[in-house]
């Protein structure tokens, strides 16, 4: 089992940069496909970024592609979203994801965190 907590959301103005968080626990990453995905209200899930296992590879969403970077630091067995210029419609819960395979917006993963919400207002 891995268990996945995310933390760094919050509100911020249109333009501005957040970066998430993803702690894991119970197991080491360094074996684990990482991503994000994210879901507004009313909303389904969307992928945000994936990451290979030694984060030699990164894969975006059109929507976010040129402004956030995901990575990933194997020591520490965390994940991180550095989001810039953040619009309106990036809002939501972003969730962390890690899994056997590799992530892509098909959704499969098998392990998911609560999540963290991120406001931006316009």
């Amino acid at each position: 089992q891995v268990q996945l907590v995310e933390s760094g959301g919050g509100l911020v103005q249109a333009g501005a940069s957040l970066r998430l968080s993803c702690a894991a626990s119970g197991r080491s990453i360094v074996t684990y496909y990482m991503g994000w995905f994210r879901q507004a209200p009313g909303k389904e899930r969307e992928f945000v970024a994936a990451i290979t296992l030694s984060g030699g590879t990164t894969y975006y969403a059109d929507s976010v592609k040129g402004r956030f970077t995901i990575s990933r630091d194997n020591a520490k067995n965390s994940v991180y979203l550095q989001m810039n210029n953040l619009k309106p419609e990036d809002a939501a819960v972003y969730y962390c994801v890690a899994g056997r395979g590799p992530i892509t917006n098909r959704g499969n993963y098998d392990y998911r965190g609560q999540g963290t919400q991120v406001t931006v207002s316009s």
